[in-house]
Formats: C-alpha cells, sequence, structure tokens
C-alpha cells in the first residue's frame, strides 16, 4: 500500500505539472465494505425446504446482506414472490444487494425479453446489481466468443441501467484460459463498458486457476465493486473451507479492497465438510473480526 501511495503523489504531481492525468484508482471509494453478505447458494440444499427459516438462520449468524440465485417470473425467490420476499428480508434485518440471474438465453439471441422479467424481479427487491453468474459452456469457446459476451453485457448493461441497477458479471475459472497472450477475462474487462459493467471477483477461482487477485486490481482498479469469498482447502484445491482455515491471505488480499472498488464482500461455500450453519459462522466471525 506504501509503493501505491508513492506512486499515486508521483502520478498527481506529473499531472500537475500537465504529463498526464492521475490514475483511475484515485475515484474509488474511500471506505471498502464493511458488512458481510452471504450468497444463498451455499445453502442450496437447504434453502428450498425453509425459505424463512433459513433466512432467519443466516441473520442469526450474523450475516447483514444476502445475495439471492436461482429466481425466475415463475417460481419466485425459492415460492415468494418478490414482495413477499422483500418482507422476509425486512423482518430479518438484511438487504440483498445483489443476486445471480442466468443470462445464456440473452447471450445466445439477444432477445431482451430474455431477461426482462429477471430484471424486474432484481428491482422489485430494491438490488443494487443485476449479476450473471455463469456462462454455458457453448458460449464460450474462443475469443470471438468472449468479444460476443462483452456485447451482449453491455447490451444488458442499458437495459439494467433503465431499472436502476448496475450489471455485473461473476467469474470462476474458465474465463482465464489462455488464447495466445490473452484471457477471456482480459478481452471482458477490455470491452466491456467500465462505467456500465462491473465484476464480482470470486476470489477463489481467480486464486485456483492460477491467478493473482491484486494484480487484477493494479490493472483495472475499480471494477471489482464485489468480491466473493471462499477459503481453498489445504489438502485438496478443488474443495472449499471456511474463511481462514485455508490457503488463500484474505488478509493480503483486503489491503487492496479500496483499489479494487470494493462495496460488497459476500461469503460463499459450495461444500461442506461440516455442519453447514456452522461453517457460515465461523466464516462471518472470520471476515468480521479479521477483514472488515
Amino acid at each position: 500500500m506504501m509503493n501505491s501511495r508513492r506512486t499515486f503523489i508521483k502520478q498527481a504531481g506529473l499531472a500537475a505539472a500537465g504529463t498526464m492525468l492521475i490514475p483511475s484508482f484515485a475515484c474509488t471509494p474511500a471506505t471498502a465494505a464493511k458488512t458481510v453478505g452471504l450468497q444463498l447458494y451455499s445453502l442450496r440444499e437447504l434453502l428450498p425446504k425453509d425459505v424463512k427459516g433459513v433466512i432467519a438462520q443466516v441473520a442469526k449468524s450474523g450475516y447483514k446482506e444476502v445475495e439471492t440465485y436461482g429466481y425466475s417470473a415463475q417460481g419466485g425467490y425459492w415460492g415468494l414472490d418478490a414482495k413477499s420476499f422483500l418482507t422476509l428480508l425486512k423482518d430479518n434485518g438484511l438487504k440483498a444487494p445483489s443476486g445471480h440471474f442466468g443470462m445464456d438465453g440473452f447471450i445466445r439471441s439477444g432477445n431482451a425479453d430474455e431477461i426482462k422479467p429477471l430484471i424486474e424481479g432484481a428491482a422489485a427487491v430494491g438490488m443494487e446489481y443485476f449479476t450473471c453468474p455463469y456462462l454455458d459452456g457453448s458460449l464460450r469457446n474462443s475469443l470471438d466468443d468472449f468479444k460476443k459476451i462483452s456485447a451482449r453485457l453491455n447490451e444488458a448493461s442499458e437495459l439494467c441501467k433503465k431499472s436502476g441497477l448496475q450489471l455485473a458479471y461473476h467469474n470462476h475459472d474458465f474465463e482465464f484460459k489462455k488464447y495466445g497472450e490473452t484471457t477471456g477475462y482480459d478481452i471482458m474487462l477490455q470491452e466491456t463498458d467500465k462505467n456500465n459493467v462491473k465484476f464480482e471477483m470470486d476470489i477463489y477461482w481467480v486464486v485456483r486457476s492460477g491467478n493473482d487477485p491484486v494484480a487484477l486490481f493494479d490493472k483495472h482498479p475499480g471494477r471489482f465493486e464485489m468480491w466473493h469469498v471462499k477459503d481453498m482447502d489445504k489438502a485438496n484445491n478443488g474443495l472449499n473451507t471456511e474463511i481462514g482455515s485455508g490457503t488463500i491471505d484474505y488478509k493480503k488480499i483486503y489491503k487492496h479492497a479500496r483499489q479494487a472498488g470494493l462495496k460488497h464482500l459476500i461469503v460463499e461455500q459450495e461444500n461442506f465438510a461440516i455442519d453447514p450453519y456452522v461453517s457460515i459462522k465461523q466464516s462471518f466471525d472470520y471476515v468480521n473480526r479479521e477483514l472488515v
């Protein structure tokens, strides 16, 4: 961080002399995320059976925000319409700043009717972000595919903006496959509108792919307004573990939160070796105590 500060001071001085502009990360938020959220996909085995009980347990564990998944105009949020789900969140002191909404159909066709009902569902809960969570394998086999994806994300961002939403994209590891000297993720960061398309960095998948989150923050400051945090099991990097119990140095990464543009830190765990409720509480306690 000291090096970053020295670099900033030097560059700002040069800008005053008229030789260069202040870097864009000077405009990133003064404070990083101070609340902890949970991606509800972590509890996907439990949630459909007892949505009210699970939401209450999430709040009891200390979380103040949740991120949804799986919404449809027909099924709503696990059987609840948007208004009822919003009431449930409020009753438990929770907000949902983001949701994961499937976009494969829209990316294939460009037909706005594919996502308009989903955007409406996000807006009805008061979300800030409409997040693309994944891309079907048939959509992402070349750099040209990633250029098309980027164009579609730009189109979708305009639709989101009309409803007061910001479009975001959540990564796995396939985006980091090399095509010559570049990757699909590079293309997406370069060809999406930096003001309209933000990125939800899943730090586990970045690390698992062999990349450095901080290097991406350096290269694209302010683009990563949301993070997914889950730790990597020490014995098997294909498994998750509770935050602070694995191999990822989150304390080091979080020092760069302001540069990243972080606004929402979201715990997610895709597999459990212990009781899921014990796990999400342990991760919350570590993040709340050691990071935010």
